[in-house]
């Protein structure tokens, strides 16, 4: 039974030591790393505009092409403004076909004949049917339009983001090729680099 005390009291002693022992080395080590010394980062970065992409949706509300002009994509402006004027063009041909076709059902209603009209071989059904499809193609003109104007504007605000992305060499994927002399081969893979 005495035994089997002094074992346990000499392995309490034993860890007990053995802990003070690393205690000491941890503040050994604690007192060489105070002495190194941290290299900042050496690389200059721009620093990030976080108004840029509001600033560029505004430009592009007030008129179209202006955030693409802001954001520096001019070859974008021509399309912007080909997209939203083929819209507007279809808009105001159909309204133009709308007003011919509902000034002649109006003439016949207040009793001109269908002869001296516009549209004679036109019965007064395909005059009505006429401008029911000219007015929802004209809605849809001016939908699509303004669907086009709102592209426009989120074009110029996700442009403004993207132009923003960090795409330095800190971090990077790149392809590499090694040639190996001594098995004459070579290796051929993807590198991926993450500098802090």
């Amino acid at each position: 039974m005495l035994n089997k005390h002094l074992y346990i009291i000499g392995f309490f002693l034993f860890m007990g030591l053995n802990s003070l022992a690393q205690n000491n080395k941890e503040s050994d080590t604690l007192k060489v790393e105070n002495d190194l010394m941290i290299v900042m980062d050496t690389i200059p970065r721009q620093p990030i505009n976080i108004l840029a992409p509001s600033k560029a949706a505004f430009y592009s509300a007030v008129l179209p092409g202006l955030g693409q002009a802001y954001n520096k994509k001019y070859w974008k402006i021509p399309i912007v403004y080909a997209a939203i004027g083929t819209g507007v063009y279809f808009y105001v041909s159909n309204d133009k076909e709308y007003d011919r076709y509902r000034n002649e059902y109006k003439s016949r209603l207040a009793g001109n004949s269908a002869a001296s009209g516009a549209f004679p071989g036109v019965s007064d059904e395909g005059l009505i049917n006429a401008q029911q499809t000219l007015k929802r193609r004209k809605e849809l003109s001016l939908l699509i339009t303004i669907g086009l104007y709102a592209l426009n504007i989120l074009d110029a605000n996700v442009d403004a983001h993207l132009l923003q992305y960090n795409v330095d060499q800190n971090l990077a994927i790149k392809p590499h090729f090694q040639y190996n002399e001594m098995e004459n081969s070579s290796d051929l893979g993807l590198t991926l680099n993450f500098k802090f």
